[in-house]
């Protein structure tokens, strides 16, 4: 910088601390799941992500959904997801406390609580700063092909 240039306003443009007991519920949404935005453009002024929560209660499922071209990334904080995804939601894979979800684009998925009683939460960041969700009707597949993704520096734990 500059000696003649100013440095940012850095205490109203610097970092902002959204607390969980401040979360925006008006935000896109599916049946079956709650989301709440922390950050977004409106709240924070973020340019390129959309960060929030997700609470699926015990035993429920969301209907089928995509993000359009955003790129999306679960954080599960608390419970058990089963993730079912494809044109007729035929994949599925189940992820705990501390495993992320990583979602790509246009993908039909839809998230379950594999639990009969414990809350599933999540932290959900997007790749735009506005919520896109694209709630569709389709009609699900009844035999399922479990997924287990191993990246190419793991061996899958369960070799078969």
């Amino acid at each position: 910088m500059s000696e003649t240039q100013e440095s940012p306003n850095w205490r109203n443009a610097g970092v902002k601390v959204i607390k969980g007991s401040q979360l925006d519920p008006n935000t896109a949404q599916t049946p079956g799941m709650e989301r709440a935005a922390a950050i977004n453009l409106a709240r924070v002024g973020a340019q390129k992500l959309w960060a929030g929560t997700v609470t699926i209660h015990p035993n429920a499922k969301t209907g089928a959904h995509h993000h359009g071209a955003l790129e999306s990334v679960i954080y599960v904080v608390r419970g058990r997801a089963r993730m079912r995804w494809g044109d007729h939601l035929e994949f599925v894979a189940e992820a705990s406390a501390g495993d992320f979800i990583y979602v790509p684009p246009y993908v039909p998925h839809q998230e379950i609580n594999a639990s009969e009683n414990e809350t599933l939460e999540c932290v959900l960041v997007r790749s735009d700063n506005e919520a896109v969700v694209v709630n569709i009707d389709i009609e699900p597949a009844e035999k399922v092909e479990e997924v287990y993704w191993v990246d190419p520096i793991h061996a899958h734990p369960h070799p078969h």
